[in-house]
């Protein structure tokens, strides 16, 4: 238990960022989740927009530190192939 006014205030501090943090996640996986969505239904020009529509918030994640830039830079680009092999 924080004794501490600082430890108080780090304590409110990360409440905060984790709720931030986590609504980022969970709005990158959305995302993520709707590329997948179209890959699968096998529609290109659908599964192309959905990628397109990901890429941004993905680094937007790398940026804030919510997560790491080769992670991303390998989701983009199995995503991507898998995109471009519908066809």
């Amino acid at each position: 238990m924080a004794n501490s006014p600082q430890a108080k205030k780090r304590a409110r501090q990360n409440e905060k960022r984790y709720a931030i943090n986590k609504a980022r996640r969970s709005r990158i996986r959305t995302q993520l989740r709707k590329v997948e969505e179209a890959i699968a239904s096998g529609d290109r020009s659908a599964a192309a927009e959905a990628l397109k529509a990901a890429q941004p918030e993905l680094m937007r994640g790398v940026t804030k530190g919510v997560i790491h830039k080769n992670t991303a830079a390998r989701k983009m680009s199995r995503l991507s192939g898998r995109v471009k092999a519908l066809s």
